[in-house]
């Protein structure tokens, strides 16, 4: 009461409404965020990080901010976009923060699951790692890939028989000792192999007899560490580097052309705690670079020395269904059950 009007005006109005708090950029950010999401109590997230990583970020981000609980559900991206549509046509908006690949980005964004943010981190990511919106404002960000590449068990296939390249699969050594998975990992490899070699070239596998088994990316690169597949040609670099640092004889190498799986973060249209939703974002885009290393994900500013593959990006999606539907079909057809 004590303030003078002029005292009273100068102070900058906090943020309220939901489209307010989601562009913030006063220097005070950090702050409002943390005290508004100390008052909502916690935030849901909504997640398709694999293993312990997710997890690592949960516990960081709690021992950053106490008093914030983070709750997290984690599926992939095909599972947790009909759960959000679900959500949204009963008007039960659950989750507040979304981390998923770009294909699920996408879909969520065309039927308005997806609000567009600010963050002071967003200039420290390149332009093609964000999805941008109005007003300097973004839809996702890039906070993860993961790239698949030809896996193989070091004691079982020998360094001449090890491909340099995509004609490399075609070696006699490596018939009847290859295995993929028929889910999105092998469709998007064999897309690989179509704009490099053509539908050809991938007809020609089916002479390598090779096996199809209904598990997880991760599982099969576990299937191949001990011994029981020779190698695949879909692993992810991350999975292999893993289990190698455990003393595992999993190998790794990029193809021509290496299919690369990106990982956003983005704020739900109609987050039930968007201070806590945006103090999680900022986490992400600053914090979780640093975290996400630790299991050997990798990042859009980094080199790594190979041809990265966005199969998803900056196409309509009746353009990439049609493409996964084709390339999963050729997977089936060049396999074994």
């Amino acid at each position: 009461m004590m303030l003078l009007p002029s005292q009273l005006w100068s102070q900058p109005r906090k943020p309220t409404a939901v489209a307010e708090i989601a562009t913030y950029n006063g220097l005070d950010r950090e702050q409002v965020l943390y005290t508004g999401a100390k008052g909502e109590g916690k935030i849901v997230w909504y997640t398709s990080l694999a293993g312990d990583s997710y997890k690592a970020i949960a516990r960081a981000f709690e021992a950053k901010y106490p008093g914030v609980r983070l709750e997290t559900y984690r599926a992939g991206g095909s599972e947790l976009v009909p759960r959000m549509t679900e959500e949204a046509k009963a008007r039960r908006p659950i989750f507040d923060a979304l981390e998923t690949t770009e294909d699920s980005l996408m879909t969520s964004k065309v039927i308005q699951l997806l609000r567009p943010y600010f963050s002071p981190y967003l200039d420290k990511y390149p332009d093609d790692a964000k999805e941008k919106a109005d007003k300097h404002l973004t839809f996702w960000t890039t906070i993860r890939e993961s790239y698949l590449g030809f896996g193989y068990n070091k004691t079982q296939i020998s360094p001449h028989a090890v491909p340099k390249g995509f004609d490399g699969l075609l070696h006699p050594e490596l018939k009847g000792k290859l295995g993929i998975t028929l889910n999105e990992t092998s469709a998007k490899m064999i897309g690989a192999m179509i704009k490099i070699k053509g539908d050809g070239f991938v007809k020609k596998l089916k002479s390598q007899e090779i096996k199809a088994y209904t598990v997880s990316s991760a599982a099969l690169a576990d299937l191949i560490a001990s011994g029981e597949i020779g190698a695949s040609f879909h692993i992810f670099r991350n999975h292999a580097l893993v289990s190698a640092a455990k003393g595992s004889s999993l190998g790794w190498i990029p193809m021509e052309l290496v299919p690369t799986n990106s990982g956003g973060v983005a704020l739900a249209a109609q987050p039930p705690h968007p201070h806590a939703a945006l103090l999680l974002i900022d986490f992400l885009l600053h914090d979780g670079a640093k975290i996400l290393d630790k299991f050997q994900y990798g990042h859009p500013t980094t080199d790594y020395g190979f041809k990265r593959w966005y199969q998803d990006r900056g196409r309509p999606l009746a353009d990439l269904e049609a493409d996964s539907a084709r390339w999963e079909k050729l997977a089936k057809e060049i396999t074994q059950r």
